[in-house]
């Protein structure tokens, strides 16, 4: 069943797919600049869990199991896959594409025209951006926002400049400026972010598990023979 609280607002062509739990002050299926309440259909999935204070604009269409921080806001028409979740105060912009089982966590900035690949993972108030040269004349000509592809990780108050691509299952430490494209499987860090090791090199710092990400090992064509050579 369905719980929407009776202080929330939900805007005309707004569909909740079941079990979906809908918070106080929750606002969805806001009109943007030009257009009419009910003019944009927005979609949520089942089983969505949207928290107090976040506002949804209209045209979105959003998989089942999302679930939102509080204060989360969404511009209008992006494409949301299954299992996403969005941290509290995280801020994505319009014509965002996130795929299933990615995860933003709390006060991040995704602008427009981003793309998150699926299974990947975004650390707080990490923030990508989309111009490369804020408010030329030919600006809205040229926006493109960073690409992760699958299983690309950024750390916690990284900086993606525009346009960049983070490979598969690389990741970026914290704190980290991303200035070019980033292989996939490497570790990149520092400003601007250089490659440090690969994510075969990485091991457990309390002896928990042999290597965090052996699992993406067979996708990118490592073999333990490969995890034991040097880093480069």
């Amino acid at each position: 069943m369905t719980t929407i609280s009776p202080l929330a607002r939900i805007h005309p062509n707004v569909q909740l797919g079941e079990g979906c739990d809908i918070g106080d002050f929750v606002i969805i299926g806001v009109p943007p600049r030009g257009a009419a309440p009910g003019d944009l259909p927005t979609v949520i999935g089942a089983g969505a869990v949207i928290r107090s204070h976040s506002v949804i604009y209209a045209g979105n269409v959003v998989g089942d199991a999302f679930q939102c921080g509080h204060g989360a806001l969404l511009r209008e028409s992006n494409a949301i896959g299954n299992r996403v979740s969005i941290g509290s105060h995280t801020v994505i912009e319009h014509h965002v594409d996130i795929e299933d089982g990615a995860r933003v966590h709390s006060q991040a900035f995704i602008p427009e025209f981003s793309r998150l690949g699926r299974e990947s993972w975004v650390g707080p108030r990490a923030v990508f951006t989309n111009a490369p040269h804020p408010q030329c004349p030919a600006v809205h000509q040229c926006l493109k926002g960073p690409t992760l592809e699958l299983g690309a990780k950024v750390g916690a108050n990284a900086t993606l400049l525009p346009g960049v691509t983070i490979g598969a299952f690389a990741l970026v430490g914290a704190g980290s400026v991303v200035t070019r494209d980033v292989a996939p499987g490497v570790v990149v860090a520092g400003n601007p972010a250089r490659v440090v090791k690969r994510i075969q090199d990485l091991g457990c710092p309390f002896d928990l598990i042999d290597t965090p990400y052996r699992d993406a090992w067979a996708i990118l064509g490592i073999s333990g023979d490969d995890a034991e050579t040097e880093s480069p």
